[in-house]
């Protein structure tokens, strides 16, 4: 198994951030190998996306959530992958996002394509410098999920989307 653990400031508050980053559909405006993110229900997501120049399809649930600290998932089917997306005010309007992922290569190609060349490392860097600049770019997020997930149990609450410059994704 692979670790790619990749830190980012955003210039926005940690609600914001949180909030945004919950809008799994909305990944491919600022995630260019992701093709699309279908959201299940509150705890699960169906993944599209462009992994070491292969297209990839998985389902994931969220194991766990906690709004403006953390979400955490893994996969179910398909492509193997677990991670967790920390935030945390570093001040008023200005939130470290730590985003930490464990992944499996599938053959000798794609083991090799990973040491030689590091696709998911910068693939992750990539990601997070780009939802840093779509987030700066917004007002205020498109929309939010203030939900929590214990031990892969959804807790929900109210489902609130907004259209702010950017499409969402359905």
């Amino acid at each position: 198994m692979h670790h790619v653990e990749k830190i980012i400031a955003v210039n926005r508050p940690v609600t914001m951030v949180y909030n945004q980053w919950t809008q799994f559909e909305s990944f491919p405006l600022f995630m260019g190998d992701v093709i699309y993110v279908r959201q299940v229900d509150a705890s699960h997501l169906q993944w599209k996306a462009r992994v070491a120049g292969r297209t990839k399809e998985w389902k994931s649930a969220i194991t766990e959530q906690e709004p403006d600290r953390r979400i955490s998932w893994k996969s179910v089917d398909g492509a193997h992958n677990a991670g967790t997306v920390r935030f945390r005010p570093l001040a008023k309007n200005r939130t470290e996002v730590a985003l930490v992922i464990a992944y499996d290569t599938e053959d000798a190609i794609e083991r090799l394509g990973d040491a030689v060349f590091g696709p998911v490392k910068s693939s992750v860097r990539e990601c997070l410098e780009d939802f840093k600049v779509f987030a700066e770019s917004q007002s205020e997020e498109t929309g939010a999920w203030r939900g929590e997930v214990v031990d892969g149990e959804a807790h929900e609450r109210p489902i609130v989307h907004r259209r702010v410059g950017w499409p969402l994704m359905h």
